[in-house]
């Protein structure tokens, strides 16, 4: 594993092999780029029926889920033991020859909050926004702000390259 530094980030951003929109130089880290969260939030219904993870299983359905926008300095309140999906303002562009993970802040985590509970790698060759699978384990509720630089994504080259095709390649909304 090689975990891509500020200069090798810069540089190779500038070159336009990693595209991030919108972005500011001040994201980048020491070994990390700081991701903002987006204005869509996906919440689970409450519901006594009982939700079937099958293999065709597609959580965009509007019978378990709900969608909500939240405006810029508003914020979406997260209860104790609540779960979430949201989504960052950025999009992120990989070249194929590098892979990603999401990790949450310390700050949240500090607070019980995590940020990024299972999915966390990013694939080579990916060009979508990221799913941020959020869950408030903090026994008081938590306002969570589009703008706000909740995680940061750590780059790797990876040995030979690779393209995700999947269903989420083009991830641009909840």
């Amino acid at each position: 594993m090689v975990v891509l530094a500020k200069s090798e980030l810069l540089k190779l951003i500038h070159q336009g092999k990693i595209k991030i929109e919108p972005f500011t130089e001040d994201q980048i880290g020491p070994a990390s780029i700081d991701m903002t969260l987006g204005n869509e939030f996906r919440t689970f219904k409450k519901a006594r029926s009982i939700l079937q993870a099958k293999p065709d299983f597609e959580l965009s359905n509007d019978e378990i889920t709900e969608k909500h926008y939240v405006s810029d300095g508003e914020y979406f309140l997260l209860l104790p033991q609540e779960s979430l999906h949201a989504i960052t303002r950025e999009k992120l562009t990989l070249p194929e020859n590098i892979c990603g993970w999401i990790q949450g802040r310390s700050s949240f985590a500090r607070i019980g909050l995590m940020v990024h509970i299972t999915a966390s790698f990013i694939q080579p060759g990916s060009s979508n926004r990221q799913v941020l699978e959020i869950f408030n384990v903090a026994p008081i509720p938590i306002a969570l702000y589009p703008g706000t630089r909740i995680c940061h994504v750590i780059l790797e080259k990876t040995e030979g390259i690779g393209k995700y095709e999947g269903k989420y390649r083009v991830q641009e909304t909840l």
